[in-house]
């Protein structure tokens, strides 16, 4: 049996924004499998197609998050019906979650969902995330819920899960995961490093005595202090390097 994939190239087929997308959309469900955010197949990214406001590109169901590359990404209409060929199946639980923010939310780029140990385990807290770190100080500053409703399969629930985004960057999914909104995919992706960092911090923080929280006082300048830490930069200044590492641990995502 033959351990890879072998997908033939679609570079030729789409604009240069669009494969640019594709490499950088790519690369993060790469990131996600290198940092153990993934679940089996059952978490998705979505991006959308620069140009072409009602088309996205998300994983193509079944692959595996390190074996996914630009050009096997599926390209959906906001229906989830693929508008190019393609020999993959797109999941409909990803679908209904991605479109519904992605559609509620036209400045939303990129949008990431995970199912993280970590991120499950405070899912089910009823205080949700607790400002007991740096890293959930930035989370707290946009954060938002959404109770359960079984798995993501029904339009119905669309209405309910954008309104409880409203303007938010983060969203905890109650006993489910973890999401987060993007400009571009490197910011989605920097977004969930905090997110994710910020969960497994406090489940490990709970383990021990007894817990100081920072003040909302200090939790409400978080923003401002993120802009001068990274220098206006954001997300920008970490993504080439997350993809230099990618580069050298799993190459071919650019494929």
């Amino acid at each position: 049996m033959n351990p890879t994939l072998e997908i033939p190239s679609i570079r030729h087929k789409v604009s240069p924004e669009e494969w640019q997308v594709r490499v950088d959309l790519a690369a993060a469900y790469r990131l996600v499998a290198l940092f153990d955010w993934d679940d089996l197949v059952f978490t998705h990214i979505s991006a959308r197609v620069p140009g072409h406001h009602d088309e996205f590109l998300i994983n193509p169901y079944g692959l595996f998050f390190d074996e996914i590359t630009a050009s096997s990404l599926v390209k959906v209409n906001h229906l989830g019906q693929p508008v190019m060929s393609t020999p993959f199946d797109v999941n409909p639980a990803g679908f209904v979650i991605h479109s519904a923010v992605h559609e509620a939310r036209p400045n939303v780029n990129c949008v990431l969902h995970t199912h993280s140990p970590y991120g499950v385990a405070v899912a089910v807290q009823q205080d949700g995330l607790r400002p007991l770190s740096q890293q959930a100080g930035f989370v707290l500053t946009s954060l938002a819920y959404h109770d359960y409703e079984g798995v993501a399969l029904r339009d119905d629930e669309k209405a309910r899960l954008t309104a409880d985004l409203g303007n938010a960057n983060y969203l905890m999914l109650r006993n489910h995961g973890l999401l987060t909104c993007g400009r571009s995919v490197a910011e989605a992706f920097e977004a969930m490093y905090l997110f994710e960092t910020s969960c497994r911090i406090q489940i490990l923080a709970q383990a021990g005595g007894k817990l100081i929280e920072v003040p909302q006082s200090i939790i409400a300048t978080m923003d401002e202090q993120a802009r001068e830490v990274t220098k206006g930069k954001g997300a920008s200044l970490v993504w080439p390097g997350l993809l230099r590492r990618l580069a050298r641990r799993s190459p071919g995502y650019d494929m």
